[in-house]
């Protein structure tokens, strides 16, 4: 995987997004375009569309996605402005995978390590869902698997999870 540096200072992020409350596909349409219109980010590119079973949680299916930004904005600074998003959103946090009319996480900026009490980098779950391992794959290719333990992998193979739309099909031109 790349180191998550571009030019002029940038990073590279990914966010995983996911919503199983309400029209889902509009929720993660809009928050696509809310994430490209915030300062100093562009969206490079987003994952195909995934519907999963909820996982450690009950409620509807999930659709769920991956997009892959470049930023000037510091993880902190991403993760007030992604946690603005999902409040415009509608989202409520009544419980621990609580279901939800958005969920932005900040699954990976570049290759920075962190853990504070607001953020921990990389998302400390991502290796274990496979919402955010099939579509991290698609946009970075087999080389996110080598960062799994062996039963890490056995269980993502375990979820349920279907690719249900290719990016070019779930995403409007420009978004």
């Amino acid at each position: 995987m790349d180191s998550g540096h571009t030019p002029a200072g940038e990073h590279t992020a990914w966010i995983g997004l996911g919503a199983n409350l309400g029209d889902a596909r509009s929720a993660l349409i809009g928050a696509v375009q809310r994430i490209a219109a915030l300062s100093s980010t562009t969206v490079a590119r987003v994952s195909s569309l995934y519907g999963s079973a909820p996982v450690d949680a009950g409620g509807p299916d999930y659709l769920n996605a991956v997009a892959e930004i470049r930023t000037a904005l510091s993880p902190l600074e991403l993760l007030a402005a992604l946690q603005r998003i999902e409040l415009d959103a509608g989202r409520e946090r009544p419980y621990r995978n609580a279901p939800r009319t958005l969920d932005l996480d900040i699954v990976r900026y570049g290759d920075l390590s962190m853990n504070t009490d607001r953020l921990t980098l990389p998302h400390p779950r991502w290796s274990e869902r496979a919402f955010v391992v099939l579509p991290m794959v698609e946009l970075l290719g087999g080389d996110v698997l080598d960062r799994l333990s062996p039963e890490q992998k056995q269980a993502v193979t375990q979820q349920r999870i279907e690719r249900l739309v290719d990016a070019a099909d779930w995403m409007p031109a420009g978004g």
